[in-house]
């Protein structure tokens, strides 16, 4: 999602949200693995991890892009720009394709990893938030407490969960990931990542990146934690203008 979140803003909104958090879930300890580079100028709304690179979808109108990043140096290898008037989202990588989505343009594009032309376009109603593949379906968020499964070839919603911390609805569901069998979400206007059992919604556990995102808006003028990938041992996370990518090794 959204507007710039800088250093006053982050502080407020986590009065607002974060810190009023009643979590029944219990916490996901981690540590940080390693830190790379970042480019600060991005306003990341999504991010993959593929074949050694990461794959960044990243926000606001007459900047938005998908890159091809190399972890280790943040540098940009493959970039393509999207229209001005359109407001890149969450992305979601589903055999040799990616899917990119829109914020209110209501278009997912589905592009060739190996060189970002367009294979497809297709249309949806409401917002497009996050974007995730389970192995079988994509499961996207829009902002809500709701989880939508749609088909990959289609985009039709097959089905959908409401996402729910004991008796709590969790809304603000932001950008996702599949791991292990869970569905992880950025909570916007937080610092905190739900845990997610796709099959009912519950949250099964937080993941709390305040103490890394307090050390980015420390170093200039960040925004909220936004960007999660898997590569199979550890969990990249970043965020809105972060300087560093982060590699989790969580201790579940």
């Amino acid at each position: 999602m959204h507007a710039v979140a800088g250093r006053g803003y982050a502080l407020f909104a986590c009065l607002l949200v974060s810190c009023s958090i009643r979590a029944e879930a219990p916490p996901i300890d981690y540590r940080i693995a390693v830190e790379h580079p970042h480019d600060k100028a991005a306003f990341t709304q999504g991010l993959v991890f593929h074949r050694g690179a990461l794959y960044e979808s990243t926000g606001l109108r007459g900047r938005s892009s998908l890159r091809k990043v190399e972890p280790a140096t943040g540098r940009v290898v493959r970039k393509r720009r999207l229209s001005d008037r359109l407001f890149a989202e969450g992305l979601a990588l589903v055999g040799d394709a990616l899917y990119q989505l829109t914020w209110t343009a209501g278009r997912a594009f589905v592009l060739r990893v190996e060189d970002f032309s367009l294979v497809r376009e297709h249309r949806y109603a409401g917002e497009g938030w996050g974007l995730a593949w389970d192995g079988e379906k994509l499961v996207m968020s829009d902002g809500s407490a709701t989880l939508r499964f749609r088909d990959p070839l289609t985009f039709r919603v097959e089905r959908e969960v409401e996402v729910r911390d004991g008796a709590r609805a969790i809304g603000s569901l932001n950008e996702l990931e599949f791991v292990e069998g869970a569905v992880y979400a950025n909570v916007w206007r937080s610092d905190r990542v739900a845990r997610i059992d796709p099959a009912g919604g519950a949250v099964t556990g937080w993941l709390d990146l305040a103490p890394i995102a307090e050390r980015e808006r420390n170093a200039g003028d960040a925004g909220v934690a936004n960007g999660i990938a898997w590569d199979g041992r550890l969990l990249y996370v970043t965020g809105k203008l972060w300087r560093s990518v982060y590699g989790l090794e969580l201790r579940r």
